[in-house]
Order: structure tokens, then sequence, then C-alpha cells
């Protein structure tokens, strides 16, 4: 679900990016003036890699809409890998560049992207919680440089949890992974405050770095848990094989 999720959303946000301000792109037909040089389009990545099939449906999303890379289009491609300690600098780089528009696959990114432009414009994809992350005023009217989707991690948080109840009636006690550098806090109260009515016991474990799993999946197997939840992160999608060994386990 979440990597079909991932595909929809990257090409979801071409809608809005194509709604830009200051209309940055205009696809180019026959009878059109060529521009001086082609618009040149900044994509950070957190969690996914330029590689990944849901960066490359970014890419085809372009073209379906008329944007032909090297002409109408470059992209500079910017990815950390799942290191969040990466991405100011790499923001940083592309803000230099002067590129015309800046795509964010994430919270993380979007916000390190605003941190460093008021003018550029911002377009997020996979966004949990762009108001409450401080992205946008609200989503009628975001408002400043920042545009996307979101997608409404708030209000699936309690309801994930409601169907891991269903899916699992005798499911008492859940371990809670996160990542607590990623802002989910008001995720994090939804599923406190969701528990209880579900006769539920959440234990939370965060881990940072990769090195953290061996002993966060140690305190996770004290608890005796029955069940998983992670918290949507783009460093757990980039670790996500590590995390899938260590629940065989």
């Amino acid at each position: 679900m979440i990597r079909r999720l991932s595909r929809r959303a990257f090409v979801t946000s071409l809608a809005a990016l194509a709604a830009s301000p200051a209309d940055v792109f205009k696809p180019q037909t026959a009878c059109a003036q060529q521009p001086a040089s082609p618009r040149r389009i900044g994509v950070l990545l957190v969690g996914f890699s330029p590689e990944s099939k849901e960066v490359q449906q970014f890419r085809q999303g372009l073209l379906d809409a008329g944007y032909v890379e090297g002409r109408d289009v470059v992209i500079e491609w910017r990815s950390a890998n799942g290191d969040y300690e990466r991405v100011h600098q790499l923001v940083a780089d592309l803000v230099q560049r002067k590129v015309d528009v800046i795509v964010a696959d994430s919270t993380n990114a979007a916000r390190a992207a605003k941190r460093a432009t008021s003018t550029i414009p911002i377009v997020m994809a996979l966004v949990a919680d762009p108001v409450g992350s401080g992205l946008v005023g609200n989503l009628a009217h975001p408002g400043g440089n920042v545009t996307g989707i979101s997608i409404m991690m708030a209000e699936l948080s309690a309801k994930r949890l409601q169907l891991l109840k269903e899916a699992i009636p005798r499911v008492a006690r859940v371990a809670v992974l996160r990542n607590p550098d990623t802002p989910w806090h008001t995720n994090i109260e939804d599923l406190k405050a969701a528990a209880p009515s579900l006769s539920i016991e959440l234990s939370f474990v965060s881990v940072r770095t990769p090195e953290e799993f061996d002993s966060a999946f140690s305190a996770i197997s004290r608890t005796h848990a029955q069940a998983l939840y992670v918290v949507p992160d783009a460093f757990f999608f980039n670790h996500r094989a590590t995390e899938q060994i260590r629940t065989r386990r």
C-alpha cells in the first residue's frame, strides 16, 4: 500500500508543480517560442533514490504532462539516502544553483527547503501533516512558497491502529517504532488517545540511526509486544529491509 501511495504521490505532485507560484513551467509546443534554456527542477530526496521506481514515476509524469527532459526541463537530483544530517547541505546547494522549483519527497526535506528559501517554489510530496509541521497556514490556502499534497497521516494514525485491532482482536500490546527526529508529534498523540478505547497498551521505541536497530528490537522483545506499528518515516523506508529481518526474529 505504501509503495502504491508513494508512486501516486509523486505523479500527483506534478499537478501541484504545474500550479506553482509564478507559473514556473509551460510545456513547449511546435509553434511556441523556445526558451533560452530549459527550466531547472531541484528534486530533494531523503527516503528515495533517483533510481527508485517511485522517482522514475515522477520523471514519467513530467513526460506525460508535456515536459521533455533536456528540452523543457533539467532535473537536479539530490539524495540524502536516509541521512537527515545531509539534507540542509543538499538543499543549500539547490538554492545556490538557483533552480526554478524544488520538489521535496518528505516532511524533513520540505521543512529544510522552506527554511532555505522563501522565493523558490516548493512542491511537497508524502508530507504527513503540512499544517502541524508549519509548512503551510492551512490546506485550502497554503500561502507562502509551499504547495503540494498531504497524505493526511493525522487522520489515518488512529484508524490504522483500529484496523490492527480488527485484524487481530486479541492484540493487547503494540510496540510503536518511531524516529524522534521527525516531527510527528500530532500522530503520536492520536495513537495515545486511540489506544485505551481499543484496550491496547503502547510501548514507544525510538531509532535515529541504523546502529540503533538492534537495541530497539531488543527493547521491543522485552515488552512482549504482539504487533509492531511503524510510524512512517523516510529513514525507516530507506532501511525497511533491516526492519523486516529484525521482525522475523
